[in-house]
């Protein structure tokens, strides 16, 4: 890249920092100290996008469902589900998540709804069964709105899921666990799959079996939750 390319793009970056709207402020300002918190008093939003396709540049969210963790409890009555207006549409996907273009639902743009989940996921750390896919779709939204990338810690139950698998079994460090074979292990009924909100609390039900697994003797830190052991073969 020249060098007056760079210098430009730099200065962009800071300009747009300083001009950030005053919500993407205040949600960026509830994320700082959560580190310091331990797990059951950190807040958790478990988290599902249903889109056009699985490309996160290209493709966009038709849906997005999201639930709650706060004192070790999913609070129902704070659920987040929304549909999105769809400029883009792939019969391919509509298969699966059965979301029709013109579905007899209440649709919002883009923008109204990434704003709304920037409140929600205040001051959250965000879970997610490949979790990365979903926040992807989520920092794409974000560019288009000319925002930064989300700033929440995030935790992703297919890894944490292998976690609890002893290392003798170190040959499927390598696995990746689809939600489905993750609640059949777990023998947790699947209920709504491949609608967003049906997604999010599954994974929410996933995320406090992987939880009472790994903190059996309740002295498990909320760091303990971000390491990745090393696995030997």
């Amino acid at each position: 890249m020249p060098m007056w390319k760079s210098i430009v793009k730099t200065f962009n970056y800071y300009l747009n920092r300083k001009n950030l709207p005053p919500f993407w402020k205040n949600y960026k300002e509830t994320l700082k100290g959560i580190k310091k918190k331990d797990i059951q008093h950190s807040k958790f939003v478990v988290f599902d996008c249903e889109t056009s396709g699985l490309t996160p540049k290209t493709d966009r969210i038709l849906s997005m469902g999201a639930v709650t963790i706060v004192n070790n409890e999913i609070d129902i009555k704070n659920s987040f589900e929304r549909y999105l207006e769809q400029d883009i549409y792939s019969r391919e996907s509509a298969e699966i998540h059965g979301l029709l273009r013109n579905g007899k639902y209440t649709k919002h743009s883009e923008e109204e709804v990434i704003k709304d989940f920037l409140k929600y996921i205040e001051g959250a750390i965000l879970v997610g069964h490949h979790v990365g896919f979903d926040v992807g779709c989520v920092n794409y939204a974000l560019k288009r709105m000319g925002l930064p990338k989300l700033k929440n810690k995030t935790l992703d139950t297919g890894v944490l899921f292998k976690k609890t698998k002893h290392e003798l079994y170190a040959e499927l460090h390598n696995k990746i666990y689809s939600l489905d074979e993750v609640c059949d292990e777990l023998n947790i009924q699947k209920k709504d799959r491949h609608t967003a909100y049906g997604d999010a609390f599954l994974t929410a039900l996933v995320f406090f079996k992987i939880l009472g697994k790994l903190n059996k003797n309740k002295d498990m830190r909320l760091k303990d939750l971000f390491y990745v052991p090393k696995i030997k073969y």
